[in-house]
This record gives C-alpha cells, sequence and structure tokens, in this order.
C-alpha cells in the first residue's frame, strides 16, 4: 500500500498539543475529524505517533472501531494496561520473585498479578501511574472516538479521562495528551457541544485532506516508471481524486487499473480516472439510493426526517410524529417509530447511529451530502418500484 507521509502536518500538531502553540487549544484535547477512507487513522498511526514518540512522549493507540463486538470502555482500558504492562514487566515480574504482592508507582499501588488489566484501578490512576513508569508525558490517541458515546461504559470513560486531564496537567507542564478523532463531525460533536459534554468549550477540527501536493507525489512516481506516458495532467488527477472524495485507496485501486498493461479503455489514463471516479460515485450514489427504496414507509419517513434535521433531529416529538403520518399516510405511534428507528439500526449494514443517551444520526455521513445533493437538484425523495409491505 502506497504510504505519503505528512510530517509537516504531525510536528504542527505534537507542537500544538505540548502547548507550544500560541492561543491553541490542544493541551485540553486535540479533536480531529476527517472522511473515512482518507487517510485519518494513518495519520495518526504513521505520522503523529512516530513524531510525538520522538519527542519522548509515550503514545497509547486504541481504535475504537477495532472490535465492534466489545464494550469501547474496555478497548480504551486495555490499551493503556498493555503499554502499562511494557513499562513495569519487568518491575512486577521482580516484585513477584519477591513475593511482593504490589508495587507502587508516583504514589499509586499496582496488583503486580493485574497488570495490563487495570481492573479496580481507575483510568486516570493508570495514566497516571504510566506517565510515573515511563517518567515521561503520556498521549492516549482514540481512533473513531464518537463509537465511545454508544455504551454508557464509554460515556463513563471519556468523563474519566476529562478529570484525568484536569488532574495531571498544569499550565506549561502537560502530562497528559488527548487526541480523538472521529469520522463523523457530527457525532464528534456530541463529546464537545453541550453542557453534558465530557469535553464541553472543546472545538472540533477538520484534519486536512490530501491535496495538490499528494497528486504531484503520485505523478512523480509515475512518471519515474512510465517515462513513455511523456506529461501528466496532474489538474486531471486532481478532478479525478475529488471525485473519488479524497479517499486515497479508491483512487490508488483506480491507478493500478489505469496504467495496467491489460487496460483497454484506448484513451489517456488521466481520463480513464476520471471515468472510474465517475463510476464509483454514481455506484455509491445507487446503493444508498437502493438502500433507502428498500426500507418500509414508515423506516424511509424516519431516516428521512433524520436527514433533513440532522443535530435537531427528535424521533417522537409531535412534529416528528406529524411529520411521519403525512409521509406514509398512516396513523404513527411512538411504539411504531421506535420499532422503525431500531429496524434501521438493525439493517445490514447499520443505517442509524444511536449513542448511550438515545442521540441518534445517520450512520454513514456520506448519506448526508447524498441527500443535500438530491434536495439541491430536486430530485427527493428517491423513487423507485414500491414494495408491499405487511407489517407484523
Amino acid at each position: 500500500m502506497l504510504y505519503y507521509p505528512r510530517a509537516q502536518l504531525a510536528c504542527e500538531l505534537a507542537d500544538a498539543l505540548q502547548g507550544k502553540t500560541l492561543f491553541s487549544d490542544a493541551p485540553n484535547g486535540l479533536f480531529l475529524a476527517a472522511p473515512r477512507r482518507t487517510g485519518k487513522s494513518t495519520f495518526l498511526q504513521a505520522d503523529l505517533k512516530p513524531e510525538l514518540e520522538r519527542r519522548r512522549v509515550v503514545v497509547v493507540y486504541v481504535d475504537l472501531w477495532s472490535d465492534l463486538q466489545r464494550d469501547p470502555a474496555s478497548l480504551m482500558v486495555e490499551a493503556v494496561g498493555r503499554s502499562l504492562h511494557q513499562h513495569l514487566g519487568l518491575v512486577a515480574k521482580g516484585a513477584r520473585s519477591a513475593g511482593l504482592d504490589s508495587i507502587t508507582v508516583g504514589g499509586i499501588s499496582i496488583d503486580t498479578s493485574r497488570i495490563g488489566k487495570v481492573n479496580g484501578t481507575t483510568l486516570a490512576d493508570a495514566l497516571r501511574a504510566l506517565g510515573e513508569a515511563a517518567k515521561s508525558p503520556v498521549a492516549l490517541v482514540i481512533d473513531e472516538a464518537q463509537h465511545a458515546l454508544t455504551s454508557e461504559a464509554g460515556d463513563s470513560a471519556m468523563a474519566a479521562l476529562k478529570s484525568a486531564r484536569d488532574q495531571l496537567n498544569r499550565p506549561g507542564d502537560i502530562k497528559l495528551m488527548l487526541v480523538m478523532s472521529g469520522s463523523d463531525r457530527d457525532k464528534l460533536l456530541r463529546l464537545v457541544n453541550t453542557n453534558a459534554a465530557p469535553f464541553y468549550g472543546s472545538q472540533i477540527q477538520r484534519l486536512p485532506e490530501l491535496g495538490p501536493d499528494f497528486i504531484a507525489h503520485i505523478a512523480h512516481l509515475i512518471a519515474q516508471q512510465r517515462p513513455d506516458l511523456g506529461a501528466i495532467d496532474q489538474a486531471r488527477l486532481q478532478a479525478a481524486f475529488a471525485l473519488f472524495g479524497q479517499r486515497p485507496q479508491f483512487f490508488i485501486d483506480a491507478l493500478g487499473q489505469a496504467l495496467s498493461p491489460l487496460a483497454t479503455h484506448g484513451t489517456r489514463f488521466e481520463d480513464a480516472m476520471l471515468a472510474l471516479a465517475r463510476q464509483r460515485q454514481h455506484g455509491d450514489e445507487a446503493q444508498m439510493q437502493s438502500d433507502y427504496l428498500a426500507l418500509k414507509p414508515l423506516e424511509q419517513a424516519v431516516l428521512w426526517r433524520m436527514l433533513e434535521l440532522g443535530a435537531r433531529f427528535r424521533p417522537y416529538d409531535a412534529e416528528a410524529l406529524s411529520f411521519y403520518n403525512d409521509k406514509t399516510g398512516d396513523r404513527v405511534t411512538v411504539a411504531k417509530a421506535q420499532k422503525a428507528l431500531e429496524a434501521l439500526r438493525a439493517h445490514q449494514p447499520s443505517l442509524v447511529w444511536k449513542s448511550a443517551r438515545s442521540e441518534y444520526t445517520v450512520e454513514d455521513a456520506a448519506m448526508p451530502r447524498w441527500y443535500a445533493q438530491r434536495v439541491a437538484a430536486g430530485t427527493w425523495p428517491p423513487v423507485g418500484p414500491q414494495l408491499d409491505w405487511i407489517e407484523e
């Protein structure tokens, strides 16, 4: 897989996290949003993590989407526990050999038989112990952080992290850095935008997407390998990249097809890239339309309402029920609306995301953009073959 380093961006964000950037709130938490498959996780692991480690920061990285069957809180705790185990392993082994049941790190008693599990130790204490053991600041990088809000334990863990930040950090002395990323800005906002949010007052920033520098890098690689192609039209490649939603994986895959010796498109590869990008875009839109049309009328109405209102969506208020009634021609009760919402969540893939506080939003961040485009074009709602649904 092709990797494009972004060392300068990593350096700038590391400076901000360490409190070296004037007027930056990053020492209180850095919240980064970027659409799926645009290189966010690669940047966090391959650029930001090494840059922080170069500065002698202990980095704990955890992806809350790595195992969706597990509670997000347990994934966070285990990630901290594994790092603590790495730094205390030899010390703990020596203590056990000497018959000691616990060791004390920074005034915190750690059970030598349970290092790596952190059971019985608060997340704040585990992070403090990790910093003391490593004698370095700690950076906790949580990828897809919004998923923590899908469980009560995950919600509580976020509050615990805010408490740990407040306990460990002082002006000019940053011992705990928090980096939280999300592929859906609206969901990530729920960590910061209400009085009840654990990081109320912090700002969500958009992680810069790959742009002209990335395209120039790709063009250079192509020119090296295929000098027979002559001058490469970077503007057309940039246009194709934009149509691919600036998602490098899809772009690189398409380049493989366009440049293949087996390709039969009979045109310049830049033109083939534009054609493949439009094909991908049309395919994505067709899939969303197919998913929508396959829903029952009430499920369509609930999803429509959600797409229309975004963060202002309330599933069961009088206006929502009136909307459902109007779109379905049926009398919709709260119970029926609730059943439709659960069906949307159970859909494969899931169409609706729910937080532990019963907040709902569309699961796929691309769907609101598709909806907005259809509304602007006057082609909403989608029209297709109507299925005869039999209500149970």
